[in-house]
Order: structure tokens, then C-alpha cells, then sequence
């Protein structure tokens, strides 16, 4: 099976320990041996398919995780789940009783093969007798089709796919056994089989808009293929010239610094800047997290078109635009011709608001948050790229990193914006593009502290930046009343009494605490001089903080409408 794989294109797996999988644990150490396989191993599954997706999304090619039958198939969920929102393939492969232990009271015996269904592009199952009945067509066959339907299409995004494999006993052969096995299939299977590919979906013909009106650009997440990302960008850069448009990106867009008409603190500027309503709209993939950009576009009357890349699906919470999935590519192909047009008054107002947050964030003594997020985004080089936890940091680095936040990639898995495998996620991003930071809080990184135990592996580049606010820091910027700052806490906040740094020096990693916001450029050519994993915590007043950012708020306004 996991030769068909190979065959298909399929270079990193990860492996969760188990009886009933023992075949293809044997089979993927095979592989790893002759050097055809980049072999990850992992305890904790729901960890594992965090860590499989975190490597996916760096390399946009599918990561096959294995595990056995049973609840282990249950804890790949969450990671399924964020696959599919965010469009990132996934092969999730299971090892299952065969039919005759099937609904009769066998141990380890669930129905597994339901778990995974609704957050899957597909799911599929080998022969219900067990995997060795399979004809080495028909492997390939399996192999092949799961491999298309984890990439997508056009009209179909790329996502997380299912396969159980039933395997019937013996499970575990000798060595020899396996070398010998291996040997025969090589030299007994041909190129795969090849599937036809699906019969794209008739697409209608695209919403066009009229560069020579005013309209706006708001840039999501970016959920396509890291293989499409260039045509994107370049495609982006081709209509912001032709309109003049600004455009308001999210961090997580992937769109370079210098595009054309970018504004770097467009969530401020939404709260004094008066709009037409008629404005045009071009929006690209999901909404970014902000209440007032969702709040602005509402009350807008002017045409709306969101472009998706290849996600059908419905992207619109607001319910005002039309949506085309076939891609900005493909769009702009479709649109007239136009010359370079001038740049929009408002980037004279963002450049404002730079020079205000610059004299307004503190930028020494005891740390806060929107500080880090300006700070972090200036001092850490450019070439590095940078993972936000999907909580209060992806936010504090859309409104307070300011244009520094935009000269990296950024990731953060907002999808379905859970915090679990917040580390994993950072880990397997690091394991295939090499030097990266994560920025967490102290609950996303205790959520997933067995995500520590994949330093071992290779010992990836990754410097995890933790802002210890002593609980979860997000609840206090939302309007939530109880009956005192202690059932606040209870309820909430839900301070924990571990310590992060004791709890990562158990792994072997190193750690270091920042004492003030001056001591930072040295704390972070530390953490990226480190071989491997490193830790640096820096430890924040979330009320202080909740407060401050509600002032930086109202400074900024207060700038807007000074004429």
C-alpha cells in the first residue's frame, strides 16, 4: 500500500505506534531505509495528524499519518477538521479489524471508518476481508485515487482523505518476510494506474468589476496550494495596478509587502473613515478575524465578488457577495485591460497611524502585548517565517505589527481557529522549511505540550516565542461580565500553575525568560542561534494589556479625524 503511495508522490509519513498497523509500520521503515521515505514517529495521534498538517502546508503535498485501529482513529479529528477549512491535503491512513471481528464485541473495535467522514474530501476502505486479498492493481488503484482527491481540483479544494485498511492476522512477519515481500513488488508493479481525472464543475461566467470606479481589495487567509501561491501573488499584484484599489490583507494572505496600494493598519482605519457606500469589493478567500471589517462591509452597497481557490464552499458570513471559485488566475484573465492607476489617499492616513502606534507603544521597560507584536515583527529577519497562535497573537499581529508584519510568510491555522496541536502544527511546519518562530499563549502551547516530543525528530529550527498573560488573554478583550475577576478566572481565563519553562527543559529544550522589552534583540539571536527547538517565554499583564490596546484604539481614532 504505502509503495502505491510512494509511487503517487508520497514523501513524508508519520507513524503512531500499534499492534494492528504493524504492516504498515513495517513497510514505511522499509521505505525509510532505502531512503524513499521521510519517516516521522509520534505517540500521541491527535499530535501526530497536527504535526503531518503543519508539514503538508509547508510543502503542499499530501503527509500520510498511520495509525491503529480504535480510539487512535478518533484523535485524528481535530487535525481532519482543520484540513479540510483550511484546504491542505492529508492522507489519514488506519489500520481496522477485518469484517468477521466487525460489530461482535472484539476488543479494539469501534466504527472507525465513520469517524473521519464528514471533515473528509473522501473516504475510502480497503477489502473488508482484510488489505491481503487486494490485487496490486487494485492497491494502486486506492492509492492513486486518494492521492488526486487529498490535491483537489479547480472546482474542488485540497483537504484531508480517509483510508481504512482492514488487516487480517498474522499481522507481524519476519524481517526477512518483509525484505523479500518488498523486493517482489518492486519488481512486479508498473507505473500506477491511472485515474481519470474527475470532470471539473461547469463554472459560470465570473462577476467582472470596473477598475476605473473606486472599490477596495480585502485579502483572507491564504488556503490554496503553496504550488500556486506565485500565480496568486503575481495575479494580486496585477489588478491592485490596473485599479489603484487599496487592500486590505490579512497577515496570514501570503501577499509580499510591496504590493501596490497595501495598507499595514487598515483594522484601525475602519473606525473613522468614511466610505462610499457603492464601493466595489474584490475579496479573495475567507474573511480575516476582524468584527469591524465584517461590520464595514455590511453596510457597503456597492457590488461584492469573493474568489476562492478552488473551494466551492460558501466563504460569506455576511451573505453580500457572489462567489466564483476558479481562482484570482483565472479571473483576471477574464477581466479588460487597464494602465497603472494612482495610489489611494488613504495609505496617507495609514502612514499616520504608523507614526502615532510608533510614538504610543511602549518600547521598553516591563512587555505588553501589542508592543511584541511591533517589536517581533521589526527585529526578526525577514527571511524567517512566522507562526501565530490562533488566538490573541494573530490578532495583535494584524493591528500592531504595523508594515514590518508584512515583509514574511505568515501562517496560523484559522480554519476552524482551534488552538489545539498549536505546537505540532509549528513543528512540521519547521521540519520542511527550515528556521521558523512560533508565537503562542500559554494555554495553545499547554494544550499541546506533547508537541515537544517531536524535537527529537531531526531536531527542528523552531524558536517558540510564548507570551505567558497567565491564562487566556482573548476572553478579556470581549465583553463578558461575572461576578469577579475570580469567577472570571474560573470560568475564562483558566490560569494553569505549570511551569513552561521547567516543563520544556524536561524535553531537553532550552529556555530562556525575558526580563524587559530591551533585552529582546538578544533574547532573539539567542533563540535563532539554537540548533533546534528552543523556548522563550515572556510574561505580559492580560488586563494591562486589554486596557492598553483600547487606548491605542482611540489615539488612533483621535488621529483619523484631525485634519
Amino acid at each position: 500500500m504505502l509503495l502505491s503511495f510512494r509511487r503517487c508522490g508520497l514523501e513524508r509519513l508519520v507513524l503512531c505506534p500499534g499492534s494492528r498497523s504493524g504492516a504498515l509500520a513495517s513497510a514505511a521503515g522499509l521505505l525509510a531505509r532505502r531512503g524513499d521515505l521521510w519517516l516521522t514517529t509520534a505517540i500521541d495521534e491527535r499530535s501526530a495528524a497536527f504535526l503531518a498538517l503543519g508539514m503538508a502546508t509547508a510543502s503542499g503535498r499530501a503527509v500520510a499519518v498511520v495509525t491503529s485501529s480504535g480510539t487512535a482513529v478518533a484523535n485524528l479529528l481535530p487535525a481532519a477538521v482543520e484540513a479540510d477549512r483550511s484546504c491542505q491535503p492529508l492522507l489519514l491512513l488506519t489500520a481496522d479489524r477485518p469484517a468477521r471481528l466487525k460489530n461482535c464485541g472484539a476488543n479494539q473495535t469501534v466504527n472507525q471508518e465513520e469517524f473521519l467522514q464528514p471533515a473528509c474530501r473522501w473516504a475510502g476502505t480497503g477489502p473488508l476481508e482484510g488489505l491481503h486479498f487486494a490485487a496490486l492493481d487494485e492497491l494502486d488503484r486506492l492509492a492513486s485515487s486518494s492521492w488526486k482527491q487529498a490535491h483537489g481540483s479547480v472546482t474542488a479544494a485540497a483537504g484531508p482523505v480517509h483510508l481504512n485498511l482492514p488487516f487480517e492476522e498474522p499481522l507481524h512477519a519476519s524481517v526477512a518476510e518483509q525484505e523479500d515481500g518488498l523486493a517482489a513488488l518492486i519488481s512486479s508493479q508498473a507505473d500506477p494506474v491511472a485515474i481519470d481525472s474527475a470532470t471539473p464543475l461547469p463554472l459560470n461566467a465570473p462577476q467582472s468589476l470596473d477598475p476605473s470606479l473606486p472599490g477596495v481589495v480585502v485579502a483572507g487567509p491564504w488556503r490554496g496550494l503553496a504550488s500556486g501561491l506565485g500565480p496568486y501573488q503575481k495575479s494580486v499584484r496585477g489588478w491592485l495596478q490596473r485599479s489603484g484599489w487599496p487592500l486590505l490583507a490579512d497577515p496570514l494572505s501570503a501577499l509580499p509587502v510591496d504590493l501596490p496600494g497595501r495598507l499595514h493598519h487598515w483594522e484601525l482605519l475602519l473606525d473613522a473613515v468614511p466610505v462610499a457606500e457603492s464601493l466595489q469589493v474584490l475579496r479573495l478567500g475567507p474573511m480575516p478575524a476582524s468584527r469591524r471589517l465584517e461590520q464595514w462591509l455590511s453596510v457597503l452597497n456597492g457590488p461584492q465578488l469573493l474568489i476562492s481557490e478552488g473551494d466551492p464552499r460558501c466563504l460569506d458570513p455576511l451573505g453580500r457577495a457572489s462567489q466564483w471559485p476558479g481562482g484570482m488566475q483565472a479571473w483576471l484573465a477574464q477581466q479588460p485591460d487597464g494602465s497603472l492607476a494612482p495610489s489611494s489617499a488613504l495609505e496617507q492616513l495609514d502612514e499616520r497611524v504608523g507614526v502615532l502606534l510608533d510614538s504610543q507603544i511602549p518600547c521598553g521597560g516591563v512587555a505588553n502585548e501589542p508592543a511584541l507584536a511591533r517589536a517581533l515583527a521589526r527585529l526578526l529577519p525577514e527571511t524567517v517565517p512566522v507562526m501565530l497562535a490562533a488566538s490573541s497573537p494573530v490578532r495583535d499581529w494584524m493591528v500592531w505589527s504595523g508594515s514590518g508584519g508584512s515583509h514574511r510568510r505568515c501562517f496560523s491555522f484559522r480554519g476552524a481557529s482551534g488552538i489545539d496541536g498549536t505546537l505540532s502544527l509549528a513543528m512540521g511546519l519547521a521540519m520542511v522549511q527550515g528556521r521558523t518562530v512560533l508565537i503562542t499563549g500559554d494555554l495553545a502551547l499547554l494544550h499541546d505540550s506533547n508537541g515537544w516530543l517531536h524535537a527529537r525528530n531531526c531536531d527542528p529550527a523552531l524558536l517558540v516565542v510564548l507570551i505567558d498573560n497567565a491564562g487566556g488573554g482573548i476572553f478579556g478583550q470581549l465583553s463578558i461580565e461575572t461576578g469577579s475577576p475570580e469567577q472570571f478566572d474560573q470560568l475564562f481565563a483558566m490560569p494553569q500553575g505549570v511551569d513552561p519553562l521547567a516543563l520544556a527543559s524536561a524535553h531537553g529544550i532550552p529556555t530562556r525568560q525575558l526580563a524587559c522589552l530591551e533585552d529582546l534583540p538578544d533574547a532573539l539571536e539567542w533563540g535563532l542561534m539554537v540548533q533546534g527547538p528552543a523556548l522563550l517565554r515572556v510574561s505580559t499583564n492580560r488586563l494591562h494589556d486589554a486596557g492598553l490596546r483600547q487606548r491605542l484604539r482611540a489615539a488612533a481614532q483621535n488621529e483619523l479625524l484631525t485634519p
